[in-house]
């Protein structure tokens, strides 16, 4: 299956892959011929949410939420579902911020979403290598040798050496 938000971004050069369409193993799907949202598996209006105006996304994805925490009865696939929706959702709105997110989906329920796990872990390694960077300059001010401090700060001999030409410079 191939999506598309609409016919006009598909250029129709299939004479590489003719054999998969015309057994159709293969099919073209238009997200915008698709109808109405509402009338839809929750699986492919997920994916429709794509393709949403922004004025329309957030309404179309809070439904989406309710219709997956009230339709869906495995856990495990509700939880998937509902990451796919806030994945969505954070990629079409990337200047949305923390705030706005936790009021759309509840604090509780962002929190646990993958996205905001790995965003919350790269903010910790980020703070903890920046951190390591600047205790570097002390060091050397105090005389500890460009091996023992990357031995110390879990560092490589080459991080620390590239650290002090950077300060020098």
């Amino acid at each position: 299956m191939i999506l598309y938000p609409n016919r006009s971004i598909d250029i129709g050069d299939i004479k590489h892959y003719r054999d998969f369409f015309v057994s159709q193993r293969v099919r073209r799907i238009y997200l915008d011929e698709l109808g109405e949202t509402a009338s839809l598996p929750i699986g492919i209006a997920t994916v429709k949410l794509v393709i949403a105006a922004e004025d329309i996304a957030i309404r179309e994805a809070r439904e989406l939420i309710d219709t997956t925490k009230s339709g869906i009865n495995s856990p495990l696939k509700q939880q998937q579902l509902l990451q796919f929706i806030k994945t969505i959702v954070a990629y079409k709105f990337p200047t949305m911020s923390r705030e706005d997110m936790e009021k759309m989906f509840g604090l509780s329920e962002l929190k646990q979403t993958r996205f905001y796990q790995e965003a919350f872990q790269e903010g910790i390694e980020q703070g903890i290598q920046q951190g390591k960077l600047q205790t570097v300059r002390p060091m050397l001010a105090a005389g500890l040798t460009v091996e023992y401090i990357a031995q110390v700060l879990d560092l490589s001999v080459e991080e620390v050496r590239q650290l002090t030409q950077s300060q020098s410079e």
